[in-house]
């Protein structure tokens, strides 16, 4: 059974894979890392996605995993995708993460003025109102309130990719790690919320032919509102 390096969600951390962990087979191997400038990882002035995925491969190797199940959740699975491009995997898990830019993006763009003041927490608290969070089970719903730990440098680190290029741009940048882990026949394993748009479905299988989906009710957290689910699936 392959080795699991899990890679929580913009201002989340380790904690948030505690119940999955519960559900797996307690001899297997896993890796629940702490992205730079979350949990116990130290804060840095910038966090460009190749220094992310450095980060998490020191992580990897440490801990002596050797070519893991890669499972990423929301921002995790852009990290995720990135890392199995570069480095061995035995599969790419991406939970809840839409890859070509939509409108998110740019509204993250209309508010780099308030992101960058001392009002950025009212975005973040808005982006949360979205989440599905209030739907959860009271367990998973006081852990997703406070396994984080939300500040303005992460939102403007870990976003600086979309404030800083294009749509065409990151568009490439997102088939150009596909392509990678197509190419290496890698699977890939999409977990979402809800059925995917078929266009979407379409772009993703253009690149990825085998590419699975499951659907998982939960929000932007099935792997918390779930985790007995996407425990079986992995």
């Amino acid at each position: 059974m392959s080795d699991l390096l899990l890679i929580h969600g913009l201002t989340y951390d380790h904690r948030a894979w505690t119940p999955l962990r519960k559900h797996l087979d307690p001899g297997r191997r896993v890796l629940a890392v702490d992205l730079p400038g979350h949990g116990s990882s130290p804060r840095r002035d910038a966090y460009p996605l190749t220094d992310l995925i450095a980060a998490v491969h020191e992580q990897v190797t440490a801990a002596g995993l050797i070519e893991p199940v890669v499972v990423g959740h929301s921002a995790g699975a852009i990290i995720a995708g990135a890392y199995a491009a570069r480095y061995p995997a035995a599969a790419v898990v991406n939970i809840d993460q839409m890859l070509l830019p939509g409108p998110f993006f740019a509204v993250v763009r209309t508010a780099e003025p308030q992101l960058r003041g001392p009002r950025w927490r009212e975005f973040w608290e808005r982006m949360l109102a979205g989440m599905g969070i209030e739907s959860l089970p009271d367990d998973a719903r006081k852990l997703v309130e406070t396994a984080t730990d939300p500040r303005q440098d992460l939102l403007l680190g870990y976003w600086d990719e979309i404030l800083r290029e294009t749509d065409e741009q990151i568009r490439e940048n997102r088939l150009r790690e596909l392509r990678a882990i197509a190419s290496k026949g890698i699977p890939y394993h999409w977990v979402n919320a809800s059925e995917p748009p078929t266009a979407y479905l379409r772009w993703l299988r253009s690149v990825l032919p085998q590419a699975e989906v499951t659907v998982v009710p939960g929000g932007h957290f099935p792997h918390i509102a779930d985790p007995a689910a996407v425990a079986a699936m992995l």
